[in-house]
């Protein structure tokens, strides 16, 4: 089969979203598979368009893959700002009907945001081939709760636009159970038409390798107990309270260590707030693409993963918790809901209630004394090679296509 994927969001970008369907490209031309992507100017977490991209379009070759890149206007600002930039690609995408090279059998449309259904309907009807439309987050539940872009008004404008991106696909695909359970039960989907295609991993790229003890030298982690957040510093994951645990932690636990690899939004707030509180036990790494990312984890005793106490939280599988599990890496969950239940389920890990820095240096401190993290680690890599491995996932996937 021949597949267009439309995304605002793909490599050399570092993120969660480009991480999860640069890996959904390589299973499918492992498949046999043919792929061709329509995306945006790099500009993500930066929100900067990256040296080189100039002018309108671009065509490049990613790993033999065919990849049209067009403009829009680049911005990680305020609301206005970054619905300028959703708005934008939405509008640029429309014109890859001037350079897609062959009629694709199905467009798979990435709906983060949710304009990314505009698009993909025109390419649908343009093609006269259906769209599936995959719900990483169901959009305007998360603006609502993490930001309140634009009050009421905003609020009906995105769920009418959420409602017509569902009739217009054939499909609709969740990536976890929260979000399938909404889509059947809130949405009144019927089951038929919505597809289960989860965060997995790699375990053939992420697996358990020996430190670099160059790196950890350059880092300055020799002789420290690092826990490693590789992932986004945005708004969602509320990570100055990780900081604040770390300022509990630097005279209970002077041996332990933060390592934060990633960008965001955040980011620089981030940074000043340790620098104001003096948090010599916290190192910030820029974002590293998954090949990089790998001997970053290597380096980490224990894996963090960190989430806003919203009512989103519980619909929440974060994609970082995977690569983690699959390099035997045992995980300290600050959070509740799907993530924290799968973690009970690999018996991998300690998890505490999100937002409470107390009760996360606790959580430190006892994983510093625990003699099972190895054991941990182990378990969370059976547990990804057994229900998380990419291609697995995929192949289930595929043969629900009809």
């Amino acid at each position: 089969m021949k597949f267009l994927l439309l995304t605002q969001y793909f490599p050399p970008e570092v993120g969660a979203a480009q991480t999860r369907l640069a890996t959904l490209v390589r299973e499918l031309r492992r498949e046999g598979h043919e792929v061709e992507i329509v995306t945006a100017f790099p500009n993500y977490p930066e929100g900067r368009i990256q040296a080189g991209y100039r002018g309108l379009y671009r065509r490049d070759i990613w790993e033999g893959v065919v990849v049209h890149r067009l403009w829009l206007f680049a911005s990680q600002g305020k609301a206005l700002a970054r619905l300028l930039n959703y708005l934008s690609f939405a509008v640029t995408a429309c014109l890859s009907v001037f350079v897609v090279r062959r009629k694709p059998d199905w467009i798979f449309v990435n709906s983060g945001p949710l304009f990314m259904s505009l698009p993909g309907a025109f390419l649908s009807w343009y093609f006269g081939r259906p769209m599936i439309f995959n719900v990483s987050d169901l959009w305007p539940r998360s603006v609502e709760h993490l930001r309140g872009w634009g009050g009421k008004f905003f609020a009906r404008l995105a769920s009418g636009l959420e409602r017509w991106s569902y009739r217009r696909a054939r499909y609709v695909n969740a990536i976890t159970d929260g979000v399938r359970e909404i889509l059947l039960k809130e949405k009144k989907l019927p089951p038929e038409k919505v597809l289960f295609l989860p965060n997995g991993v790699d375990t053939r790229r992420f697996r358990p390798g020996s430190p670099d003890e160059n790196l950890r030298e350059r880092l300055g982690l020799r002789d420290r107990f690092v826990l490693i957040y590789p992932g986004n510093h945005g708004y969602a994951h509320a990570l100055h309270r990780v900081l604040e645990a770390a300022k509990l932690l630097k005279a209970r636990e002077p041996r332990a260590v933060f390592l934060f690899v990633g960008g965001g939004s955040e980011k620089e707030s981030l940074m000043s707030q340790a620098r104001e509180l003096g948090l010599d036990n916290v190192v910030f790494h820029a974002p590293v693409p998954p090949e990089e990312l790998a001997r970053f984890i290597d380096l980490a005793d224990v894996g963090l993963i960190h989430v806003r106490n919203s009512p989103l939280a519980g619909e929440t599988r974060p994609a970082k918790m995977f690569p983690l599990m699959a390099q035997a890496k045992p995980i300290l969950y600050a959070g509740f809901g799907e993530g924290a239940e799968l973690l009970r389920q690999s018996q991998g890990g300690l998890s505490v209630p999100p937002e409470q820095p107390e009760q996360l240096a606790q959580a430190v401190s006892d994983m510093m004394k625990e003699g099972r993290l190895k054991d941990w680690g182990a378990n969370n890599r059976r547990f990804a090679e057994e229900r998380f491995d990419t291609g697995r996932l995929i192949r289930e996937w595929l043969r629900c296509l009809v």
